[in-house]
C-alpha cells in the first residue's frame, strides 16, 4: 500500500452469539486487502449477545467495497454494525451553562489534536459573557438560548434546528444545567454525553458535593453516562473518584470535584470519538487498550 491511500477505520459489530463472527468480518478485510491491527471481544453471556471492535488499516478506494460486503455480511449474522473513519472528524456541537471548566477542557483537548471533533457551534442557556468568558471560542459559532418554563419547548425546537443545520453527529452536555425532554433523549440515543458532577448513583439533585459533605463521605466522584429520558439514569461510559477527608470544606469537595470532571467527560468523549463504546441496553461495553 502506498502510505498516502492508507486510510484507518474501525468497525463495531454487536449481535447474538454464534460461530464464525470474527471469521467472516475478518474475511472481508482480508478481501479488501486490508490489515487488522486491533480487536477487542465480549460475549455477554447474560443475554447471550457478543460485541466486537475491528481497527483496521486499508487504501482509501477500498472502502466503498468494505461497506457493501459488511452489509451483506451483517445481513447474513443479524448484525448491527457501525463503520468509522479515522480520517473524518466528528462533528460536534456542545452545550454548557455557567460552569465552564469541562468547555475549557475539551476545546484545548480538541485544539492539541487529542479528540478527533469538530466543534460545531456552543449552545448555552446564559449569555456569551457569562457562559465563556474566560474562554476564546475563535471561529466557534455560539448559540444563547434562554430557557424559562415558558419557552423550554421552544427552545429545544431551537435545539433541534441547530443540530440539524450544523450537522452535528455528537452532542455533548459540558456543566450544561438544564433537564432535556424525553423526546429529545430518544432522539439522540447514543450520539449525546453528559457529565454528572456525583458518582453515580447517589447523591442525586442540587449540590451533590455539599450533600457528601454534610455525609462525612470519603470518596467523590463524577459519571460520564449518555443521556436517556431517565434524569440521570443513562449507560454509563467512565467515572472516577478522588479520595479526600474530614479537614476538606466543601469549598474544597467543589475545586476537587471540577477536576475530576473535566478528565472523567475527556476520556468519555475520546472513547465514543474512537469507536470504544457500544450500548448494551442500560449498560455499555467500554474497549480499552
Amino acid at each position: 500500500m502506498q502510505v498516502q491511500d492508507v486510510r484507518s477505520v474501525v468497525i463495531t459489530v454487536k449481535c447474538q452469539s454464534r460461530p464464525g463472527i470474527v471469521a467472516a468480518f475478518s474475511q472481508v478485510i482480508f478481501e479488501c486487502h486490508g490489515d487488522i491491527l486491533d480487536i477487542n471481544q465480549h460475549n455477554d453471556k447474560t443475554q447471550d449477545r457478543y460485541f466486537m471492535r475491528m481497527a483496521c488499516q486499508l487504501q482509501a478506494g477500498e472502502i466503498p467495497a468494505l461497506r457493501e460486503r459488511l452489509n451483506a455480511v451483517a445481513a447474513r449474522l443479524g448484525a448491527y454494525y457501525t463503520l468509522q473513519d479515522g480520517v473524518e472528524s466528528t462533528r460536534t456541537l456542545i452545550m454548557v451553562s455557567r460552569f465552564d471548566h469541562c468547555l475549557n477542557d475539551l476545546l484545548y483537548r480538541w485544539r492539541i489534536g487529542e479528540l478527533n471533533m469538530q466543534p460545531v457551534g456552543i449552545v448555552s442557556n446564559h449569555p456569551k459573557d457569562v457562559a465563556c468568558s474566560r474562554i476564546s471560542l475563535g471561529d466557534i459559532p455560539f448559540y444563547y438560548l434562554p430557557v424559562s418554563d415558558s419557552t423550554k419547548d421552544e427552545q429545544e425546537d431551537r435545539l433541534r434546528t441547530i443540530i440539524a443545520d450544523t450537522k452535528a453527529e455528537l452532542v455533548v452536555l459540558a456543566r450544561y444545567m438544564q433537564v432535556l425532554s424525553d423526546r429529545f433523549a430518544r432522539e439522540m440515543e447514543g450520539r449525546c454525553i453528559n457529565i454528572h458532577h456525583s458518582f453515580l448513583p447517589g447523591f442525586k439533585g442540587a449540590k451533590p458535593y455539599h450533600q457528601a459533605y454534610k455525609r462525612g463521605v470519603k470518596l467523590i466522584g463524577a459519571t460520564a453516562h449518555y443521556v436517556t429520558s431517565d434524569l440521570d439514569e443513562g449507560p454509563i461510559i467512565e467515572q472516577d473518584v478522588e479520595r479526600v477527608t474530614h479537614s476538606d470544606t466543601a469549598e474544597d469537595l467543589v475545586r476537587k470535584g471540577r477536576d475530576i470532571e473535566r478528565r472523567v467527560l475527556s476520556r468519555a468523549v475520546l472513547y465514543h470519538l474512537e469507536g470504544r463504546v457500544i450500548l448494551n441496553d442500560d449498560k455499555t461495553v467500554v474497549f480499552l487498550n
